[in-house]
């Protein structure tokens, strides 16, 4: 078992691992105001950091009153213009059309001194240089979609259902007549798998918009409902009932949705759909064009999600081109990358995919031939920034360093030689030029809050640290952070933890502990960004007295194919396993109290919470689920499917991951809480394991939030926490 650890206690004592009673009362506390997202003094807890936009090469910081040219090279600024120049030039003079801050501008010409800005009603492109409003547009409000297109400058967009194009001088087109509820268009289809987050992709000449058609009128409605306000007295003749708010929701095994993909010409004004053959039962992802916006490219996915082809379809006619590349496995292909051609070379394109058993980059031509692996190892691709095309590289981040690390990299695409960007430490995100030259490396590390460096790319990497960002908690009571590995339940695999210890902690006391849990798919919890990832209700509940745990059981991301796939077609069991194996070091420790275990977790890991209360009712004495998966057949197809097939092809799988059945094995205190209007997952669950209890005898307390979907949003997420805070208080740090 390996362990790191991070002091972050301040002064003498603290550094040495001691704390008195007097370094404790001689510093602050932290409220859920402080360090909960929702609370009002958050903003002020957070570490300092810097907004930024790339106009071409060249940097530009974009602060709430002002916007700067940055010298990549030593980090000098001069200023281009302030927010009052803005509106003054726009001529916005009424309140309600002013441009409130300049954080989301965006400069999309690198050659024409020009930025774009929003006031939350239109977008307006304003020319610094002549000082001239250029351009505003999409004054139309309630979008449900929306995307503009700097090459053609046309727009498409959602409202009342219906697709729209707008050309560069306005004139709108209705591309849709029958858009509604049952019919979507332009939108995120699929519930937002397979790497899908909206519905509108425009050709790179801006001539040719592809768009999502999406027909769920033979999916099943959930009677969701909107529940009004305690306050709200209605108009005459308007009711006080309640109003239903329904959702479409494949569940798995039942009936799915169909979905096409239409193209539509500005030029002739034509829409044709791509030969795609019959929709039902199958999935259309990761759109991508060619660089000469002739070709459109698609993966295809079957239900089964075990067999993944990529497509190409001529734009003009929607005529199938050629199937270009094919990948099975026996459990499941996950494809959420779209290609991408090569800047300098459009005969070439770059494919990622796990199928050596980790996510790579691939380089093929454009008719589909592999031409080689350009990354390999026991470690993942995490993501692609972009390309250098100077250097003729790309530009990716990787935990390669270590799997708790994200660090930058470049490949060759020319011999494959990767070149480290960054610190080599922590835990990086990269915002790249346009040609690729340079990179704005925002990252942490555990014992450092932030810090951007500007890095140049080509030849020997370069870095200047702009900014270091001093630590928001000094001067606070701040617990020791530590994290570690232990072996999973394989004997042979390393899970890591982290590790929170109570404020004043004494190593010769005994402490309640709670295990913090999600352990599903697409999702980490332990990192090697500040305090180790850790969220900040565990200083929290470590303020209170509590030790906090968390660990990655298999099935969590970022650990390759095998890692990921343990899980399939028995979700939460293997899972268990290596939860397990952390309580089993936690009750090594002298300083855990093993009679005072308590177990919390959201949504996975709210099914992942009550598994563990009703499975191990021995160890876990108190428990917080919210918004848990009780039983995978009412759970979304996409997902559900993906990891567990279907309940009719795996009804044993179904059986034994049900918590319904486990119903009559809650011992403990067990509180679940749910939001009324959840759409992902869905009240059904919670509902139907009340009922369960109720059968079994068995006492769950329930906590239900109106109006609320899965998360809980703005301050009431703060009185969420206090509420999950005052369960464990109540039932867990009393002495038993």
């Amino acid at each position: 078992m390996k362990t790191k650890t991070l002091l972050c206690l301040v002064g003498l004592a603290g550094l040495m691992g001691i704390t008195t009673p007097t370094t404790i009362m001689a510093q602050k506390t932290f409220t859920l105001e402080d360090l909960n997202f929702g609370g009002k003094n958050y903003h002020n807890m957070r570490p300092e950091s810097r907004y930024t936009a790339w106009w071409g090469d060249q940097l530009i910081r974009t602060e709430s009153e002002y916007c700067a040219k940055v010298d990549p090279k030593n980090g000098k600024e001069e200023q281009l213009f302030t927010l009052a120049d803005i509106n003054s030039w726009a001529g916005l003079k009424e309140s309600a059309e002013k441009v409130r801050h300049l954080y989301s501008a965006s400069f999309p010409f690198a050659d024409r001194p020009c930025v774009l800005v929003m006031n939350g009603r239109e977008n307006m492109l304003v020319n610094f240089k002549t000082k001239q409003l250029e351009k505003r547009w999409n004054r139309i409000q309630n979008t449900q979609a929306r995307d503009w297109n700097k090459v053609s400058g046309a727009t498409a967009y959602v409202l009342d259902n219906q697709l729209y194009v707008a050309d560069s001088k306005g004139n709108t087109k209705q591309l849709t007549t029958d858009g509604s509820r049952n019919i979507v268009y332009g939108q995120a289809v699929h519930r937002d798998e397979f790497g899908i987050s909206g519905g509108l992709y425009w050709s790179p000449s801006g001539e040719r918009l592809a768009f999502y058609r999406m027909d769920q009128s033979m999916v099943t409605d959930f009677p969701l409902i909107n529940i009004q306000e305690v306050d709200w007295t209605p108009k005459k003749g308007e009711s006080r009932i309640a109003t239903p708010e329904p959702t479409k929701y494949p569940m798995a095994g039942e009936t799915s949705h169909k979905v096409t993909v239409g193209v539509y010409d500005l030029k002739s004004g034509q829409t044709v759909y791509l030969d795609a053959g019959d929709p039902t039962d199958r999935y259309f992802t990761n759109i991508a064009w060619s660089p000469d916006s002739k070709t459109i490219y698609m993966f295809e996915l079957n239900r089964d999600q075990n067999d993944c082809k990529l497509v190409s379809y001529e734009a003009a006619t929607g005529r199938k081109i050629a199937e270009l590349y094919h990948e099975t496995d026996e459990k499941y292909v996950e494809p959420t990358h779209p290609i991408l051609f090569l800047p300098w070379d459009g005969n070439r394109f770059i494919m990622q995919s796990q199928k050596d058993g980790y996510n790579h980059i691939y380089l093929c031509t454009k008719d589909g031939k592999k031409i080689k692996q350009l990354t390999s190892g026991k470690w993942v691709v995490m993501e692609v920034l972009g390309f250098n095309s100077k250097q003729k590289t790309i530009i990716y981040a990787s935990n390669e360093c270590s799997p708790i690390q994200r660090n930058l990299w470049s490949v060759s695409v020319a011999n494959g030689k990767r070149t480290l960007l960054d610190n080599g430490k922590g835990y990086h995100y990269g915002n790249l030029s346009a040609s690729g030259s340079y990179l704005v490396d925002t990252y942490s590390e555990p014992d450092v809050p932030r810090k951007i460096d500007l890095t140049a790319t080509t030849g020997k990497p370069s870095r200047y640290n702009w900014l270091t960002a001093a630590d928001p908690w000094k001067g606070y009571n701040v617990p020791e952070y530590t994290s570690g590995t232990v072996k999973a339940a394989d004997g042979t695999t390393d899970l890591y933890w982290r590790m929170v210890k109570p404020i004043g902690f004494d190593p010769t006391k005994k402490y309640p502990t709670v295990v913090y849990v999600y352990g599903g798919p697409h999702a980490h919890n332990v990192d090697a960004s500040w305090h180790y990832g850790s969220r900040s209700w565990e200083t929290y509940m470590a303020q209170k007295g509590y030790l906090l745990f968390i660990i990655d059981n298999r099935g969590s991301e970022n650990r390759g194919k095998e890692f990921e796939q343990a899980t399939f077609r028995h979700l939460g069991q293997v899972e268990m396993k290596d939860q397990m194996e952390g309580v089993k070091y936690l009750k090594s420790l002298p300083y855990v109290d093993a009679n005072r275990i308590g177990v919390h977790g959201w949504s996975f890991g709210g099914f992942m919470t009550i598994s563990l209360i009703t499975n191990y009712p021995e160890t876990f004495k108190v428990g917080v689920a919210g918004g848990p998966v009780i039983d995978w057949k009412w759970y979304e197809a996409m997902y559900g499917e993906r990891y567990m097939d279907t309940p009719q092809t795996n009804p044993e799988g179904y059986r034994q991951t049900s918590l319904l059945a486990k119903a009559k094995d809650l011992k403990g205190k067990l509180q679940i809480i749910q939001g009324l209007n959840d759409p992902v997952v869905l009240p059904q669950h919670c509902f139907t394991f009340l009922k369960a209890c109720i059968s079994a005898g068995t006492q769950p307390d329930f906590f239900v939030y109106p109006g609320e979907p899965h998360n809980m949003r703005g301050h009431q997420s703060v009185h969420l926490h206090e509420r999950i805070t005052q369960y464990f208080e109540d039932y867990l740090k009393p002495i038993q």
